[in-house]
């Protein structure tokens, strides 16, 4: 197995559970994305993000719902759009982005244990 961590290496990972609130379309990204504003409760408020994620959402089915996102990286210039958190998925057999995301309500704003 390559690239293994540390159990110490992985908790510095900050993985967050929040709730779509605006989803936008993104015309300038290179690939077909969305800005999104992910609402991660008091402690850490609403980020933004771009989220390859069109070819198997639409904007407006994506607002309400519970998405996982890396709240710890730097935040990263993506052409005009500054995105503070990575949102998480898995891609399919044909590369389309499935979101990650809790299968039971959980509190926006906890982190992934």
């Amino acid at each position: 197995m390559e690239n293994v961590i540390t159990f110490e290496d992985f908790l510095k990972v900050d993985i967050r559970v929040g709730r779509v609130v605006e989803a936008t379309e993104f015309p300038e990204a290179r690939k077909p994305a969305y800005k999104l504003k992910v609402d991660f409760g008091e402690e850490i408020g609403i980020r933004k993000s771009s989220a390859q994620i069109a070819a198997l959402y639409k904007p407006e089915d994506l607002v309400g719902r519970h998405v996982m996102a890396v709240v710890n990286f730097p935040p990263r210039q993506i052409g005009p759009f500054m995105s503070e958190v990575l949102v998480l998925g898995f891609s399919d057999a044909d590369g389309k982005i499935s979101l990650a995301a809790p299968d039971h309500d959980v509190p926006i704003g906890r982190r992934l244990e």
